[in-house]
Parts: C-alpha cells; structure tokens; sequence
C-alpha cells in the first residue's frame, strides 16, 4: 500500500468503468466499492438515518440522504439530494423508495471520490494522473514517416547539410508552388501520403540545387 492511502485509490484507472447519464460521468457505486475493499479490507460504510429511522432526509419540500465512507480509519461523509432522471430534486412527496436507494449509491460513490477514488472523473479528467503521465506519445502517421525518410535525400540532392534549414526550405517551396498552382494548399498535417509524394516531386521538378543557396 502507499504511504499516502489517497494516492494509491486517487491513481486507480476507473476510465473503463465510467458511464455517462445525462451530460455527467459517474463510476457505478459496487466497482468503486470493489476497487476500495480490494486494497482495503476493513472499509466499511454508513447509510445515516433521520430521527424516524429513514434512510433519508427531508425539510419537507425536498429530499436528500447523507452517507459515509471510511477507508484507512478516515471517514469521509457525503450528502446527495434525491434526484429524478435528469438530475432535479425530487418534490417529497412523490419520492419513492427506489429513488432513495439509487441517491444512496451515488452519494457512496461521491463518498469513495473523496478517499480518492474516480476522483479526476469528477474534474473532468480522462484519466488518473499517474496514467496520463503514462500515455503514449501519438504514432507517427505514414505521411509523417514519408516526409521524415525524404529529408535526408533531399538535403543530399540539395546539398544542404542543415536539416532545420532543410525543413525551411521545403516550407518555403511548398508556398511557392501552391502560389503557382502547381499542388493545392494542404497544410503538412492534412496531406496523405500520396499529397506528400505529389509534393517531393513537384520540388525536384521545378527547383535546383542552387536555389537552396
């Protein structure tokens, strides 16, 4: 276990488990449970009653049911209102016991976030910060790897032995040749690789070795 238990659940991926209701992303209420029980065994939680014995709360007008989770001997607690469908409190008297139960599940779930985990889904985030860190950088297109293997070969038949200025060079040609409507205007991140190799071609066809002077 780490040092700090609200690391070690904050970098939990829950990114696979993550469903989606009405605009809002939530992780469902037995997999936060699991992943918390998993590393902590003795976690347990509450369902805090009203004075009558309820499992919820009420002033009246609305409702709402208040949770708590302890991990690691801290108990973080949780007060959710009980909502419909599209997240608006429901009048009490028209709540049912269904809501009830389903507003309990999610304020334990908004209970584990605050032990940390799922927490980035709450932010807004993808994925957990240890796993962002991790992500791999984006694959090299085949257009990109084209224009990368032509560099070389075009700084030897240009006798440029800088490949910054190489880079500059095939810029400034390109505006060039789409100004004479030679290739069409196609940004270097847009081009397939056959717009690549239409490219290349056109600046061996209409430029020397000299011009890169």
């Amino acid at each position: 276990m780490a040092d700090n238990y609200f690391v070690e659940l904050f970098g939990v991926n829950v990114s696979d488990k993550i469903e989606k209701k009405n605009g809002l992303s939530y992780v469902s209420w037995p997999y936060a449970w699991a992943e918390v029980k998993k590393r902590y065994p003795d976690a347990n939680y509450r369902i805090y009653e009203n004075a009558n014995g309820w499992f919820y709360h009420t002033d009246g007008k609305t409702c709402w049911v208040k949770t708590g989770l302890t991990v690691n001997g801290i108990e973080h607690i949780e007060m959710l209102p009980v909502m419909d469908f599209k997240n608006r409190s429901i009048p009490a008297d028209q709540v049912t016991s269904t809501d009830v139960n389903k507003a309990i599940q999610r304020s334990l779930t908004k209970a584990a976030a605050r032990h940390g985990i799922g927490l980035y889904v709450y932010a807004g985030e993808d994925l957990p910060e240890c796993e962002a860190e991790k992500k791999p950088e984006e694959k090299e297109t085949q257009t990109q790897a084209f224009l990368r293997k032509s560099i070389p070969l075009m700084m030897k038949a240009f006798g440029v032995d800088d490949e910054g200025k190489m880079k500059k060079l095939i810029a400034n040609w390109k505006t060039a040749l789409v100004a004479g409507g030679v290739i069409p205007n196609i940004r270097f991140e847009d081009m397939t690789v056959r717009q690549a190799e239409e490219l290349v071609e056109a600046i061996y066809a209409n430029y020397k070795p000299g011009d890169a002077a």
